[in-house]
């Protein structure tokens, strides 16, 4: 489908490659047991991820700042569960979130085996709404941030995906035209829609098993990138 006319691939990280939930919840696991919260796992995620994926929302929005971000998407959870946490235990918990959550990388399924499909063809490039510190240790220790030419966070850019600006950017850094270039990403808003608008081509990854729409091409599994590159 993209084949002869892509010459650029931009990647989102976090739901994308790089398996934030499944990674997240051993960071969690591994945090609790450090910080003596006695709260079953299970439980706490279940209000977490949506909880996470609000504030996120709120974030890109340009509605909350980083630090509240990160504060009250845990806040609001041990206060949905009756769990009882001081805000000193809170912000000792989200700055040990930070530090470990790029110590666990798990990528998705065929992520690998993908850029190694991809390398030779195209220029590969990342584009994260991710705070940079966190991103780039994500990149490094899965092993994956060779891949890239070009890598695009929000931080650098001083706006978040949806918003032109960043694609624009990623764009003239990667010296390459929106009409040969392809976002893949798992956000419907930020990653499809956001590209899209600056002219892109665009491939939603579905890794929430979300509704079908008719913006663009859809896949479940990475793996399905090479019937379309």
């Amino acid at each position: 489908m993209f084949k002869n006319v892509v010459t650029d691939v931009f990647f989102d990280l976090d739901h994308t490659l790089w398996d934030f939930e499944k990674n997240s919840a051993l960071t969690f696991d591994k945090i609790f047991q450090e910080n003596n919260i006695e709260i079953a796992l299970p439980d706490f995620l279940e209000v977490y991820i949506p909880a996470n994926f609000a504030f996120w929302k709120l974030f890109r929005e340009g509605k909350i700042t980083k630090e509240a971000l990160r504060y009250q998407r845990l806040k609001s959870v041990f206060d949905d569960l009756s769990y009882s946490v001081g805000d000193e235990t809170i912000h000792k918990l989200s700055e040990d979130y930070i530090a470990h959550l790029s110590s666990f990388n798990h990528l998705f399924p065929n992520a690998m085996s993908i850029l190694d499909y991809l390398k030779p063809k195209y220029k590969l490039h990342i584009i994260t709404n991710g705070f940079q510190e966190v991103q780039s240790k994500k990149l490094k220790n899965s092993n994956i941030h060779s891949y890239f030419d070009q890598i695009i966070d929000s931080e650098m850019a001083g706006v978040k995906k949806p918003d032109p600006i960043i694609f624009k950017l990623a764009l003239d850094r990667a010296k390459a035209r929106p009409e040969t270039s392809l976002m893949i990403g798992d956000s419907l808003e930020a990653d499809i829609l956001g590209a899209q608008a600056v002219g892109y081509h665009a491939l939603h990854f579905n890794a929430h098993q979300g509704p079908k729409h008719d913006f663009c091409e859809i896949i479940d599994d990475l793996h399905e990138i090479k019937s379309l590159l």
